[in-house]
């Protein structure tokens, strides 16, 4: 299927969803503290916010920092994660964030986000959204987003296959994770299109949910 804003309709039996540019829009402070750390480090501002969107901070230093030891990269990545979650300041809702949730209050769902408990309890609090019951965090997983088990933990946690999920996406990073796992994968929000996704919508006000009696999600898009 070709990315499209055309409307479409798909069919899951769960939906997994990240978080940051996907349900919330925290651009404002990622912007802010990833260009104060690009300035520490020597880099190009817009070069290192290619790259962090959808990751792990550590794993984003490790493609930015490649000689650096983990060990380090780690010990940064803590700092960072204590930054973000002191920083809420422009930290909103995606547009239709807070309907599209309170359509999948009954519905088999799941947060899979590439943040800590802290920074997304902290995040979703800020815009003002109710956390799902299942939550990936980054303590759940080895390995960051490109690699697809956040996504296939979210799709084992809610007892769905993998191959009846759809994922909702707006990173380069989290689109491929969701490709990786054999998911559906919408994408979210101007990042979204160029990263291959199987559907594209401006926002989640562009989504309508619908459950079947048989346990299916209907997904109206566009």
């Amino acid at each position: 299927m070709t990315a499209t804003a055309t409307p479409t309709v798909l069919t899951a039996r769960a939906l997994l969803l990240d978080m940051d540019g996907t349900l919330v829009n925290s651009d404002a402070v990622v912007e802010r503290i990833w260009r104060r750390w690009a300035a520490r480090h020597g880099l190009d501002g817009g070069e290192v916010l290619s790259v962090v969107h959808g990751r792990q901070g550590h794993a984003s230093m490790a493609v930015l920092l490649p000689d650096r030891p983990r060990e380090e990269n780690l010990a940064d990545n803590a700092r960072m994660l204590a930054e973000e979650t002191a920083d809420m300041d422009g930290v909103v809702e995606v547009p239709g964030a807070a309907a599209f949730l309170a359509a999948l209050r009954d519905l088999p769902h799941a947060l899979v986000t590439s943040a800590d408990v802290a920074l997304s309890t902290a995040r979703m609090n800020a815009a003002g959204l109710p956390l799902p019951e299942v939550r990936i965090t980054a303590e759940s997983v080895g390995a960051s987003k490109p690699d697809p088990e956040g996504f296939l933990k979210g799709a084992a946690e809610l007892g769905v296959a993998a191959a009846d999920c759809v994922v909702f996406e707006d990173s380069g990073a989290g689109i491929a994770a969701g490709r990786a796992a054999g998911m559906t994968v919408v994408g979210v929000g101007p990042r979204a299109g160029a990263h291959g996704p199987d559907v594209v919508v401006p926002d989640l006000t562009r989504v309508r949910v619908e459950g079947l009696p048989d346990g299916t999600i209907r997904l109206h898009l566009g």
